[in-house]
Formats: structure tokens, C-alpha cells, sequence
């Protein structure tokens, strides 16, 4: 009987045991369950968190982009509107110095390479200095500068080219780079060749001028991580 009894306890204690580790078993997985779900749900607020925070941001800088462009566009209708033109000529003039703001500006700095455009900009300097041109050169770099018409940051790009006259006296000299000097274009003179004298001078010219690329102003996106 006592024996019975013995073999009775020991089969309630495994079973309580195994009751007891089906439990423990069971409470573990449900705590490690929680524990990654709850570091899901962390992570995903911080990440919404993120976004919320670049989109504030990016509406901030869109708010201040209109209010930049509403007044850059007022100034530039202004600017073109002007009946005299930075020049002191007027705007509606096809004079030399005639022409309205926006047209000089891409005059003085054009957004593209364009030499043969340049060869006959300098070509109509030096006639209305009515000297005796004997040629106009230089290097016409037009596929190499094709792909380079617009960019987020532009800087100007150098354009040298070169020209000689003859028939010159000093005076005229001083004249032809005086005109130079007063060009819408911005002309620089690298070098300067001067041979003969009195009035059969012939002066050879190094120099270089610019184009800008044009600023482009595409939209970009961001990926939040």
C-alpha cells in the first residue's frame, strides 16, 4: 500500500513538473514575442519620427523657396522693365548699346558655348573700329563643351580666342582696347604683339572671354533611413 502510494506522488510531481515547464515554456516564448514586437513598433515610431521630421523640414524650405521666388520674379520684371538698360541705352533700342537688360546680361555671359557666335562678336568690335582685320582664331571646343549646358552649381568657363589687325597707329591702338575694355562681354587680354610703326602697325591679340552654364534647379528626393 505504502509502495503504491510512493509510486502515486512521484507520477503527481512529474506531472506537475512538465505542467510546470510546459508554463515556464510558454511564458518564455510569450515574453520574447512581446520583447521583439515591442522593438518592432520602436522602431517603426522612430522611423515615422524621421519622416515626419525631414517632411517639416522639407515644407519649411519649400515655404521659404516661394517666398524667395515671388520676390526674385517682382525684381527680374523690374529689372527688364526698366526703359534704360545698364548700358545707359535704351530698351527698346537695336542700338549698339540698345537692347533690354535680360538680352545684355545673356550677351555679356551666355549660357552655352557658342565660338562661331563669339568669332562674329568680336569680328563686329573690330568694325566699328574700321580697322583692317586679317583673321580671327582659336580652338573650337563645341563637342567638348556640348554636354556642359547646365548645372546645379555653374561657374564660367573660359573661351580664349585670338585676332590681329594691321594697318594700326598708336592712337587706334589705344582706341581698339579701350572698346574692348567697354564690351558687354567680359574680355580678357592675355597678350599683346606690336610690330611696325607710324601708321603700318600690326597688332596681334591673345585673349579669352567666358559662357555660364545655366543653373539647373531640378527637384531631388531623399530616402529616409
Amino acid at each position: 500500500m505504502a509502495k503504491n502510494e510512493i509510486i502515486t506522488k512521484r507520477l503527481a510531481i512529474s506531472k506537475a513538473n512538465a505542467q510546470m515547464v510546459a508554463i515556464i515554456g510558454v511564458a518564455a516564448f510569450v515574453t520574447v514575442f512581446c520583447l521583439i514586437a515591442a522593438k518592432s513598433v520602436l522602431s517603426q515610431n522612430e522611423y515615422q519620427s524621421r519622416v515626419i521630421s525631414a517632411q517639416d523640414k522639407a515644407k519649411v524650405q519649400l515655404e521659404a523657396n516661394l517666398s524667395t521666388y515671388k520676390s526674385l520674379s517682382d525684381q527680374y520684371n523690374q529689372f527688364v522693365a526698366d526703359p534704360t538698360n545698364i548700358l545707359g541705352g535704351q530698351s527698346s533700342s537695336t542700338a549698339n548699346n540698345g537692347g533690354s537688360n535680360s538680352k545684355l546680361i545673356l550677351d555679356a555671359l551666355p549660357p552655352v558655348y557658342d565660338f562661331p557666335a563669339l568669332a562674329s562678336s568680336i569680328a563686329g568690335i573690330l568694325k566699328q573700329q574700321g580697322v583692317d582685320v586679317t583673321g580671327i582664331s582659336g580652338t573650337d571646343e563645341q563637342l567638348t563643351e556640348q554636354a556642359n549646358t547646365s548645372s546645379p552649381n555653374p561657374a564660367p568657363v573660359s573661351m580664349p580666342f585670338s585676332f590681329t589687325v594691321q594697318n594700326l597707329n598708336y592712337q587706334g591702338i589705344g582706341n581698339l582696347l579701350d572698346t574692348l575694355q567697354k564690351s558687354i562681354r567680359p574680355i580678357a587680354i592675355d597678350s599683346l604683339t606690336v610690330n611696325g610703326g607710324g601708321n603700318s602697325i600690326t597688332l596681334s591679340v591673345q585673349a579669352h572671354t567666358y559662357f555660364q552654364p545655366a543653373k539647373s534647379l531640378g527637384i531631388t528626393e531623399q530616402e529616409v533611413k
